[in-house]
């Protein structure tokens, strides 16, 4: 009898043990799903930075262009 009584405190103390690491496991995986999801974020955000440089150059461009332009048919405020 006596030996019973200690081994179900044990067996309760590894299921215990055993559901929290099954929990652990499903934390880690939520996490290494996340870190992919922030990886990918960052790299399109920075494609997305990248891009919006080339525009702000292109646009610098046609900006120069127009004041030649408007310089040329004298459109330029005095």
């Amino acid at each position: 009898m006596l030996s019973r009584m200690t081994d179900e405190p044990g067996k309760l103390v590894l299921t215990i043990l055993r559901d929290m690491r099954a929990s652990l496991q499903r934390v880690e995986g939520k996490v290494d799903e996340l870190v992919r999801r922030v990886s990918s974020l960052e790299t399109n955000l920075a494609q997305v930075h990248v891009d919006l440089a080339g525009h702000a150059a292109r646009m610098d461009r046609m900006d120069g262009r127009l004041d030649r332009i408007e310089k040329r048919l004298n459109l330029v405020d005095a």
